[in-house]
């Protein structure tokens, strides 16, 4: 049986954690001396003592844990994982039986119930994700419930955390069958290549479904498309798959040439058709604009946060100045795609960045298409900054 601790919290956060905010935060705690062993279950209550919620303690970077439930004779046990995993799977099996889309979000976290972890299924097999040592105290419990609740291949996980709250690139086989990798998924009936063990990442971003699915039905065909921060190249097999005419994909990662050629290859296209580049993508900013290279469709998908040996980049600083950049190498009624996941600012502010490379240039745009998270991807609607993810079509004027 896990440890309560009994918890005051702040008037300010008294209201918040009363309309349904998940988030536990340093600041809303009258005590956060008190809090010592991660997974400690919390019991909040206001400065008179009286009941607000449960949840658990855990470090990660958004905060010190998640509220769990508002009933105060809820036990977070085994039954009670059981009924939020089975919640969830309920929601999506409109995913479960689409033999076109084979990987999906199971269990967004605090959208699901649950922050602080993350399942997804990749054709039968199922990757949990723990984003912080109190989560993961709950594995035994979590990994039973899930068995109990559906059919499992094989169970994967990814630890992302470390003692000090950072994360790190580390996975683990589970229990079940292993899995054959690279395992091949499909997302609208397109292959991916992934791994489910093989470091942090998988291979492709399952968020980012309906945005590759848009480029390859309605932007792709006869155009030339350049995809930066291309990682395995999934927009530019999509786009290949859509019928453009040539992709060049760019990424700083020395394998990202050899995962680019490996999605191309599972679809059966000839990467040798196609251009896939292994540099800095400013460098190649600086390459085109030299060589006047112009393309119909450009995607900009960076990471919040990138060094390389010459650049610092930063979504919340930098993002108008790579817009800047991308405008520069984008056709007169080109398209470019710009997309952030960055939760550390909303879609307006997203918008202004955009907005203000345009001004700054003196050139006209509209937005065409808008996207935020898929619907496996479930969101508290009390959690804003849950949907972290913000893409928009920009057409050049």
């Amino acid at each position: 049986m896990k440890s309560e601790i009994s918890i005051k919290v702040t008037d300010k956060y008294k209201a918040e954690y009363a309309k349904g905010y998940p988030l536990i935060t340093k600041e809303a705690l009258e005590n956060p001396e008190a809090l010592q062993n991660e997974g400690s279950i919390l019991k909040l209550t206001d400065k008179q003592g009286r009941f607000l919620a449960k949840g658990y303690y855990g470090l990660q970077n958004k905060g010190f844990g998640w509220i769990l439930t508002h009933d105060e004779s809820e036990t977070i046990d085994q039954d009670f994982m059981e009924r939020k995993l089975a919640t969830a799977i309920g929601r999506r099996q409109a995913f479960y039986s689409n033999l076109e889309t084979t990987a999906f979000r199971v269990f967004n976290g605090e959208g699901d119930g649950f922050g602080g972890l993350i399942i997804d299924y990749y054709a039968g097999f199922y990757l949990l994700s723990w984003y912080s040592e109190g989560v993961y105290t709950f594995k035994d419990e979590i990994i039973a419930a899930l068995q109990n609740v559906t059919e499992c291949k094989g169970i994967y996980q990814k630890k992302r955390f470390d003692t000090k709250g950072q994360y790190i690139e580390e996975d683990d086989f589970v229990t079940g069958e292993r899995g054959e990798f690279p395992m091949i998924v499909k997302e609208n009936g397109v292959n991916f290549a992934v791994y489910l063990n093989d470091g942090a990442m998988t291979g492709i971003f399952l968020d980012q479904r309906d945005v590759r699915n848009t480029i390859r039905q309605k932007y792709a065909k006869g155009k030339t498309v350049l995809n930066t921060f291309s990682y395995t190249g999934a927009f530019s097999v999509a786009a290949s798959l859509g019928g453009a005419a040539k992709t060049t994909s760019v990424d700083l990662a020395k394998r990202s040439s050899s995962k680019t050629i490996e999605q191309f290859s599972v679809n059966g296209i000839d990467f040798e058709t196609q251009d896939i580049l292994v540099m800095d993508v400013f460098n190649y900013f600086k390459y085109a604009k030299r060589k006047e290279l112009k393309f119909d469709v450009v995607i900009l998908d960076p990471p919040s946060f990138a060094r390389s040996k010459k650049y610092t980049f930063s979504t919340s600083k930098d993002y108008t100045n790579l817009m800047k950049e991308a405008i520069a190498i984008t056709e007169r009624n080109g398209v470019i795609v710009a997309s952030t996941n960055s939760a550390s600012f909303g879609m307006k502010k997203f918008k202004g960045f955009i907005d203000k490379a345009f001004k700054d240039l003196g050139k006209k745009y509209s937005i065409v298409e808008e996207f935020t998270l898929p619907s496996d991807f479930r969101v508290q609607k009390e959690f804003k900054e849950g949907d972290y993810l913000k893409v928009l079509f920009v057409k050049l004027g």
